[in-house]
């Protein structure tokens, strides 16, 4: 399978990522959200590859078949750990898509990277431009939600990833947009991760100011987001990375919640395909 080297723990082991590397054209890097990994976009890879591009997606430190460190879950590791993939490969004119978490790889990456090997960049269902709410920050989230969440974590990681699920794709008593085998695949992919990956990573998402990080962007750009997001809100989130990027795109799925690869899959490998190669969507 293939890996790259990343880095080293504070015990001197390899820290590896795992990637997927498919089709040819024009290269699209493809980074997942929490708790989730890279086979979470498998509708996506398989639409773009089909669209004559070539597909990289990759599992974040901590998760899917990637090593599992102690520690490296701040934003900056893991913009560095991106760069680290993308010189491995030595691709360029790259598109950078991010989803949810991935968001904040993507914009902390074009900050504190330069941009390097990339043309465009994608936020999709992101946590930019910051979710905390403070003084400084009043369209934020409550820091109560985050709060509960990490209780949830703690308490029973298990039980919490399975009614998280639900939130993520909207499934309530009288809406149930995914299968519950869809709900189970989800799961599947969130219970190997490390428990303290998962939980370094919520503090992160929860906690990383990307405010500075997208005055940095200058590429074109992509932003999508549900408009029923119970999980990353849209006004805390897509709203607001769009007020700071006002040459980007700016599309809001109506009635879509947070799990867009799913619950919208087709109009999203849409749109995808549709900016990586520069033409206009068109989904029916």
């Amino acid at each position: 399978m293939p890996y790259i080297d990343v880095d080293t723990d504070k015990s001197g082991q390899r820290v590896a990522l795992y990637y997927q590397d498919v089709g040819a054209g024009k290269p699209v890097v493809l980074i997942h959200g929490w708790p989730l990994d890279h086979a979470s976009w498998a509708y996506q890879i398989a639409a773009l590859a089909k669209q004559g591009m070539r597909v990289i997606s990759y599992d974040r430190r901590g998760f899917g078949l990637s090593s599992q460190p102690s520690t490296g879950y701040d934003y900056d590791t893991l913009a560095d750990d991106l760069k680290a993939l993308l010189d491995e490969i030595d691709v360029q004119d790259v598109t950078l898509v991010g989803f949810s978490m991935g968001g904040g790889e993507v914009a902390r990456y074009m900050s504190r990277h330069g941009g390097a090997r990339v043309a465009r960049v994608a936020f999709v269902s992101a946590v930019t431009p910051f979710l905390l709410k403070r003084d400084d920050n009043p369209d934020g989230v409550d820091k109560s939600v985050f709060d509960d969440i990490l209780e949830g974590l703690e308490k029973d990681r298990p039980d919490f990833l399975s009614s998280f699920g639900k939130m993520f794709y909207g499934v309530s008593l009288i809406h149930h947009p995914v299968s519950e085998a869809t709900l189970q695949w989800t799961l599947n992919m969130a219970l190997p991760a490390s428990h303290t990956a998962t939980i370094a990573c919520a503090h992160s998402f929860a906690e990383t100011d990307f405010r500075q990080d997208l005055k940095s962007i200058t590429v074109p750009t992509l932003i999508i987001h549900g408009e029923k997001d119970d999980t990353v809100p849209l006004k805390a989130s897509g709203a607001r990375t769009a007020a700071a990027l006002p040459h980007a795109t700016y599309t809001i799925y109506e009635g879509a919640p947070h799990g867009l690869f799913i619950t919208e899959k087709e109009r999203l490998s849409t749109d995808l395909a549709a900016f990586v190669s520069g033409t206009e969507a068109v989904y029916r």
